[in-house]
Order: structure tokens, then C-alpha cells, then sequence
């Protein structure tokens, strides 16, 4: 099997007193592009929130975030599957058919590209990151010499008081047809991605919602792109003006906002004739200025 078109996809979700992603390096700190002032996701932590979902749904996963080696994973899933050779064990987990794997256990070595990709997501506007500070749940022995027996310990946290966060992912149908991805696959993909985020509930992840999913179906045969989904729409304020930098980090919902996607709907006017259909799905939260243009393009615009 493999995929049959080529496809691309948009995806927003919000983010509320809460760390996105953070960097272990740096003491948990939300990754930040200090420049810009954005927050930023990594394509791992985007693809771990879609590996959950699967879990959840008990769909063959291949990294279930246990802490097992290789092997052990290995042998657990030649059980579930009755397969024994490596690539027909990894031809049956969702995640190395579209994320890739590479394999090296034995007298078996060989590595796939996965045909899906994500760029690193990125905030649609500048953004506040807050420390904050909390005494522990129990105490702990004091030093040798000091009157006090015990003492409490002090935890340290980052969290961002509100965030629009734009993901972007292409799926290439040539890299497929070594993996063995097929379109069905990837209709699981972009469930998971929208019901993964929702059911993000620990206290760092709590206050993630999916708002807005934009999938573009090109026609067979197609072999381009038009790139860069997130680069091409921008948040504006209630009076139609891009977001400054300081409207940004005084965001706290999105009713100080809403979404131009006005140079995306020039990018599938110019790729109309390539494109077969659309997907779409939104949050009634989200105000999106420009979307009724599609339906005056040639494709079909399809709600999931």
C-alpha cells in the first residue's frame, strides 16, 4: 500500500496557563524564539500528543513512551502482531508507516524516511512566558546544625498565559511506498492530532484546545507543494489591524483576535487545478475572515 496524492495540512490549537513544550536543557523553559517572541513546539512533542491519541484508541503504535529497549518492544509487538521479521513488525504500526523508524536489532538493520513531516510550530503572535513559584508537597530534612527538623522545598515553573499555535505537516506519497502508509492512515493522523490535543490533561498540558484543521487533498499525480501553511495566515485585532507585538503578549483568549487567512486562500486559488478537495474543521471559537472564499474555488471543500 501506499498513499495515492500528495497532501498538506494546517493546524491551530490555543494554549492557556500552560507550557506548550518545554526544554529540559533549560529548566523546562517553553521553547522561545527570544528574536521574535514567539513559543515553539517541536515536530517530536506534536508527534507524541498524536502517538497518545493511538495508545488511547489502542491502535498499533510502535513507541508507546514506555521505558523498555528495543528488543523488549520488539518481541511485545511479534506477539501482538504474529509477525517476526523487523520491517513486517514496523509495516504494522501507524506511527513508523508515516513517522519513519530507523531499526538495527540483530542480523536486521534498515531505516525509513517517514512520509510525514511537521515543522516546528510556532505562535501566531508574540508571547509572555511567566515563572512561577510554589512550595512542594512535603517537606524535607533540614541540614545538619539547623533548629527547624524540616523545611519545605520551593518548585519552579514556566507557563504562558495564552498562546495560538500554528503546526504544519506535508505528507509525501513517494516516501510511502517504502513504508506502506495509505490515505486511511493519514485520516487517523489528523483525527488523533485534533482529539490528542483536547485530551492533553496533565497540570503542564491542561487548557490545550484544537480551534482550526486545514487539509489540502491534491489531485494524483501532483507532485508540488505550496509550503509553509503557517507562514501564510496572521492574526489580527478586533478592528481588522495585524496583531503588534504588544497586542500579542497581552493576548489572553481568542475573542482579542481573529484569523487572516487571506494570502492562504491566493496560494489554493493559484493551486486550484492541482487540488481535489479540502478538509476543514473549526472550533466555533475562532473567527476566521476569508474562509467562505473557498467555496468559490474549483475543489470541494469537505467539513470532518
Amino acid at each position: 500500500m501506499a498513499l495515492t496524492r500528495r497532501r498538506e495540512m494546517l493546524f491551530l490549537y490555543t494554549v492557556r496557563d500552560a507550557n506548550p513544550n518545554g526544554d529540559p536543557l533549560n529548566s523546562n523553559h517553553p521553547r522561545y524564539d527570544e528574536e521574535t517572541e514567539q513559543v515553539m513546539v517541536s515536530d517530536v512533542r506534536i508527534k507524541r500528543t498524536i502517538r497518545d491519541q493511538w495508545l488511547r484508541d489502542e491502535k498499533p503504535v510502535f513507541v508507546d513512551g514506555e521505558p523498555k529497549t528495543l528488543k523488549d518492544r520488539f518481541e511485545e509487538l511479534k506477539k501482538e502482531t504474529k509477525k517476526s521479521a523487523g520491517r513486517e513488525v514496523m509495516a504494522q504500526c501507524l506511527d513508523t508507516r508515516l513517522f519513519g523508524v530507523t531499526f538495527a536489532l540483530g542480523n536486521e538493520s534498515f531505516s525509513w524516511t517517514g512520509p510525514v513531516q511537521f515543522k516546528w510550530g510556532r505562535s501566531l503572535h508574540a508571547v509572555t512566558v511567566d515563572f512561577v513559584q510554589g512550595t512542594s508537597a512535603f517537606a524535607t530534612e533540614s541540614k545538619k546544625g539547623e533548629d527547624n527538623k524540616q523545611q519545605r522545598s520551593f518548585r519552579n515553573e514556566y507557563k504562558v498565559p495564552f498562546a495560538v499555535i500554528a503546526v504544519y505537516s506535508i505528507a509525501n506519497q513517494f516516501a510511502s511506498v517504502r513504508t506502506g502508509a495509505a490515505d486511511e492512515d493519514l485520516d487517523l493522523l489528523r483525527d488523533a492530532l485534533w482529539q490528542g490535543t483536547q485530551n492533553l490533561i496533565t497540570r503542564s498540558k491542561n487548557e490545550h484546545m484544537a480551534v482550526f484543521c486545514l487539509e489540502i487533498v491534491y489531485k494524483p499525480g501532483f507532485a508540488g507543494k505550496i509550503g509553509a501553511l503557517d507562514e501564510k495566515i496572521k492574526l489580527l485585532n478586533n478592528i481588522g489591524e495585524a496583531l503588534t507585538r504588544d497586542e500579542g503578549r497581552a493576548l489572553r483568549s481568542l475573542k482579542g483576535c481573529r484569523m487572516d487567512i487571506s494570502e492562504l486562500a491566493d496560494n489554493l486559488a493559484d493551486y486550484s487545478r492541482h487540488i481535489e478537495k479540502v478538509l476543514l474543521k473549526k472550533d466555533n471559537n475562532i473567527i476566521v475572515e476569508d474562509l467562505d472564499r473557498l467555496n468559490s474555488l474549483e475543489f470541494d471543500i469537505e467539513e470532518v
